[in-house]
């Protein structure tokens, strides 16, 4: 826009320009004068126009958004709001697995048996102090073994599921001293399994209490679906227990769309729930490894 201005205030002045070499000796001096002045005004607007812009731009650069690296968990799980602005690269990075916290020992692979029950041995702890868990649950989804899953069942479908994630260090506190926001940093981080578009929104805990040795969070939240590009909203009861001479809380999260687990999805999560162990291997001679997935780890490992 600015060029063509430009363009048009340079074309109006040559317009008005006339030879001076048929014009008499006075006229000649006279134009010679004014053709100097023209030429001092025109190069006072292109100037001006140059200073214009880069103004502009300027101003423009200083008022875009700055752009965040990390979720502020806390204040985002009060009000259900990023305050932050969008996500950076940075940010963006390690789409291609969601960190979940699953490590598994290196030789072993998730199974799932004709009856949907599900095992895997992970690691939990340290790169230098590994502790070996077991986990199980049932679930009536198929096993996913793409490379962005790491323990999960799904019904692709309807988009239902369940999956295994693991907490960072709990620092010797135990489930019940533990507040729900610190289970739910996993899922929610902009790496977590539930941000693989953005991280959710309207993320409110419904109830937290717990049972037996074992927390169970139910919550419902909003995420982003890629391919209506909507916030749709969902529901998920959670389970989490620390394998006894551990310092990591395994956790299972079953889930549903909002319309879904009025229709008796509920049921189902529940009872896949219910199902979940968490114990500690048999300690064996053989030394405790992470398997080499190339392209994803948990934080600790």
């Amino acid at each position: 826009m600015m060029k063509i201005v430009a363009v048009l205030i340079l074309a109006g002045f040559a317009r008005s320009f006339q030879p001076t070499a048929t014009l008499p000796r006075a006229h000649r001096d006279a134009s010679s004068a004014l053709l100097a002045t023209r030429r001092e005004v025109v190069s006072a607007v292109s100037a001006s126009l140059v200073t214009f812009a880069v103004t502009s731009i300027r101003d423009s650069a200083s008022a875009a958004p700055a752009l965040q690296d990390s979720l502020p968990i806390e204040e985002f799980l009060r009000t259900g709001l990023d305050p932050s602005g969008p996500m950076g690269i940075s940010a963006q990075a390690g789409k291609s697995r969601p960190i979940t916290g699953v490590v598994f020992r290196d030789g072993t692979d998730v199974l799932q048996g004709k009856d949907g029950n599900v095992s895997a041995e992970l690691l939990v702890g340290t790169r230098a102090n590994p502790t070996s868990v077991l986990v199980s649950f049932n679930a009536p989804y198929k096993l996913e073994t793409g490379s962005v899953f790491d323990v999960e069942c799904r019904d692709r479908n309807t988009g239902d599921g369940a999956f295994i994630a693991v907490t960072e260090s709990v620092g010797g506190k135990s489930l019940e001293e533990l507040p729900s926001s610190f289970f739910l940093a996993r899922l929610f981080d902009p790496t977590g399994r539930f941000s693989f578009y953005g991280p959710p929104t309207d993320v409110k805990v419904k109830s937290s209490k717990m049972v037996d040795d074992r927390r169970i969070i139910e919550l419902s939240f909003s995420n982003l679906s890629q391919s209506t590009n909507a916030e749709i909203p969902r529901n998920a009861i959670l389970v989490a227990s620390i394998p006894k001479g551990t310092d990591n809380a395994v956790m299972l999260i079953s889930s549903a769309t909002a319309s879904r687990w009025k229709k008796g999805s509920d049921v189902t999560a529940r009872a896949i729930v219910d199902s979940f162990r968490a114990i500690p291997a048999p300690k064996t001679a053989m030394k405790l490894r992470s398997k080499d997935r190339s392209g994803g780890s948990s934080l600790d490992f």
